[in-house]
C-alpha cells in the first residue's frame, strides 16, 4: 500500500465521487496529490520495476521450460501470478527487434570493410573500364528474366513492346517488374540493399503481428469448437510466439558475444544454432500442444504435424509478401 499522504479534499480527481478512505469506491483511484517530485517518480519506478521483475522472471522461466503452463494457468483464472500474455508479447517483441537493430552483424562489418577499402573499389572500376566486355548485361531475347533485370523503365518498355503478344509478361508480373525497376533506377544497388534490409527489419514485427490471428485460426480449425474458443487459441498463440521471439533474442545476444571470438567460433555457433534451436522450437510446439489440448499422443502428433506444414507455407507466403511490399516502398 502507498505511504503517501492523502489529499484533504475528499472529492475524487478522476470521477468526482466522494472518497471515504484511501481509494475511491467508484473508480478505484487513490486519493493522493497528482503532482510529484522527481524523487517520488524515481522511487515509484524502482518499486514497480522490482515488482514487475519478480513476475517477469517467473514468467520467463515458465515460458522457456514449461510448455503450455502459462496458457493453462491464465485460462484457469490465475491472472496475477504471471505477466499477462499481451504485455509479455509486446515486451519480448520490442526486446527482440531492439537487439536486432542495435547488435552488430557480419553484414554490417562487411559493408564497413568495403567502405574502408576504396583501393579495391578503384581496381574493380579500372578493370571494368578497360574490359567493358566483362560487364554482364541482360540478354534481350530471354523472355524469362523478370524482377529488376532491367536498368531503366525505358529499357523494360522497349523490350516488352518488341515481343509478340503471346510472349509478353503477365500484367501482374509486368506491373511488379516496372515498380521494382523504378526503385532500382532511382537508388544505387548498395543503397537499395541497405534500405531494403532496414525497411524489412521495421516491417517484420508487423508481419508477425498480422500472422498471429491466422495461426490461431488454423488452431481453431483443428480442434473442437464446443470445447475451445478462438480466444483460447489466441492465448496459446501469444505464448508460443513470445517463446520464439525470446529464444531469438537469446540467439542474437549469444551471436554478438561469439562474433568477437573469431571465424571458427562463429561457424561452430551457427552450426549449433541452426540445428539445436529449430529442434527446440519443433519439440516445444509438440509438447505444448499436447499438454494444452489434452489429446492422445497419436492424435496430438498428427495434428501438430499438420499444423506445422500448413503454417510453414503460410509464413513463407507472408514473408514473401512482406519482402515484396518492402521492395515496392523503398524511397
Amino acid at each position: 500500500m502507498s505511504k503517501e499522504n492523502l489529499r484533504k479534499d475528499k472529492t475524487c480527481l478522476n470521477c468526482n465521487h466522494v472518497v471515504e478512505k484511501r481509494f475511491c469506491a467508484n473508480c478505484g483511484q487513490e486519493n493522493i496529490q497528482p503532482r510529484k517530485t522527481f524523487h517520488h517518480l524515481f522511487t515509484h519506478f524502482a518499486e514497480d520495476l522490482v515488482h514487475y521483475d519478480g513476475a517477469f522472471w517467473k514468467t520467463v522461466k515458465a515460458l522457456l521450460f514449461k510448455p503450455a503452463v502459462l496458457t493453462k494457468e491464465y485460462l484457469s483464472g490465475k491472472r496475477k501470478t504471471y505477466v499477462p500474455p499481451v504485455k509479455l508479447y509486446i515486451f519480448i517483441n520490442f526486446l527482440a527487434f531492439f537487439l536486432l537493430s542495435v547488435l552488430p552483424t557480419n553484414s554490417d562489418e562487411e559493408v564497413e570493410q568495403n567502405n574502408k577499402n576504396p583501393k579495391q573499389q578503384e581496381v574493380v572500376r579500372d578493370t571494368i573500364s578497360r574490359n567493358p566486355n566483362i560487364i554482364i548485361t541482360k540478354p534481350k531475347n530471354n523472355d524469362n528474366l523478370y524482377f529488376s533485370d532491367f536498368k531503366t523503365v525505358r529499357e523494360l518498355d522497349s523490350v516488352e513492346n518488341s515481343k509478340p503478344e503471346n510472349k509478353k509478361m503477365p500484367r501482374l508480373i509486368y506491373w511488379l517488374e516496372r515498380k521494382l525497376t523504378e526503385v532500382s533506377e532511382k537508388t544505387p544497388p548498395d543503397e537499395m540493399r541497405e534500405k531494403f534490409a532496414e525497411s524489412f527489419q521495421h516491417n517484420l514485427p508487423k508481419v508477425l503481428f498480422l500472422y498471429m490471428p491466422f495461426f490461431a485460426f488454423v488452431l481453431w480449425l483443428f480442434h473442437g469448437k464446443k470445447r475451445w474458443y478462438y480466444f483460447d487459441h489466441g492465448i496459446f498463440t501469444l505464448h508460443y510466439f513470445s517463446f520464439l521471439l525470446l529464444t531469438f533474442s537469446v540467439i542474437l545476444i549469444l551471436y554478438s558475444i561469439v562474433s568477437y571470438c573469431g571465424e571458427t567460433a562463429n561457424n561452430v555457433f551457427l552450426l549449433i544454432t541452426f540445428t539445436a534451436f529449430p529442434l527446440w522450437w519443433f519439440f516445444y510446439f509438440f509438447r505444448s500442444h499436447r499438454r494444452f489440448y489434452g489429446e492422445s499422443k497419436l492424435v496430438s502428433r498428427l495434428k501438430s504435424c499438420g499444423l506445422f506444414i500448413i503454417n510453414f507455407f503460410m509464413i513463407i507466403f507472408f514473408m514473401l509478401g512482406a519482402m515484396l511490399y518492402t521492395a515496392l516502398n523503398i524511397h
